[in-house]
């Protein structure tokens, strides 16, 4: 897929995007303006966010695959998955209080992420692949915040956004993969205390390897591959559940254990 937006519009727009990521204030879609813009314009746009928060001391730690199961891309009114990347200022320990003050829609949802041993280059890249790359997988909690005015975007707009990505938290009981049978691992979301999301790993591409093999493919056509060493998130397990100062939220995942986080102001 081409790009249509010239090299000033994809940085005004990363400009933009950075704004209301950093200032946590909301902006409208971003194809209101530009209605022909592409899924390539978008990653165009993330690839540009990239390298500011790099330049800004930010390190690239992993990546993530978003809308990976079909309860989220109902929820989220699209038909295809997205990849963002994660840096070292998104990560919270296990157990922390996140201050919502700094996000826009804070919503929670339960993935299993992968650490890789090996790199991981597309395209053609396989679930089989992945986990004969994989390190181990571990429980993990990401906290979304959409940047879109009244929770109104598209699949260009959320590439750009960078897949809606804020917050991350990893803990639980890592486990090594032959140890288990992927798919058929549940997780339970709770939050004050009453379950309000549940699903099983099959939920994300009927095997959450296969969301990390979609990841590796789409950074082909971007050009790049997945260095050993990375954290990746496969994808919401459940739809995403909104948040608020107060909330006491914990996933607990079969056979890898449960975390914990609180949100306050």
């Amino acid at each position: 897929m081409k790009t249509t937006l010239d090299r000033e519009a994809i940085v005004r727009l990363c400009e933009r995007v950075e704004g209301a990521q950093t200032r946590a204030y909301a902006i409208p879609k971003l194809t209101d303006e530009y209605p022909l813009m592409t899924m390539a314009d978008g990653y165009a746009i993330q690839t540009e966010l990239r390298k500011r928060f790099i330049e800004q001391g930010h390190k690239l730690v992993g990546w993530k695959a978003g809308l990976t199961s079909r309860a989220k891309m109902k929820q989220m009114g699209v038909d295809q998955p997205s990849i963002g990347f994660l840096t070292d200022k998104m990560s919270r320990p296990e157990n922390s209080v996140i201050s919502t003050a700094d996000l826009v829609h804070p919503r929670v949802e339960c993935e299993i992420a992968f650490v890789t041993r090996e790199k991981l280059s597309g395209p053609g890249c396989t679930a089989e692949d992945v986990l004969q790359a994989t390190d181990y997988v571990l429980p993990a909690i990401e906290v979304i915040d959409s940047r879109f005015s009244g929770f109104k975007f598209d699949l260009q707009s959320v590439v750009a956004d960078n897949g809606s990505s804020a917050r991350f938290v990893g803990g639980g009981r890592p486990r090594y993969v032959e140890e288990l049978d992927l798919p058929t691992i549940g997780a339970v979301l709770e939050k004050n205390g009453e379950i309000v999301e549940m699903g099983a790993a099959a939920a994300v591409m009927d095997h959450p390897a296969a969301a990390v093999a979609m990841l590796v493919n789409i950074l082909a056509g971007m050009g790049e591959e997945l260095p050993a060493g990375s954290f990746v998130m496969s994808g919401g397990i459940t739809a995403a559940v909104a948040v608020a100062p107060g909330d006491h939220v914990i996933a607990r995942f079969q056979e890898l254990g449960s975390i914990s986080i609180r949100f306050g102001e």
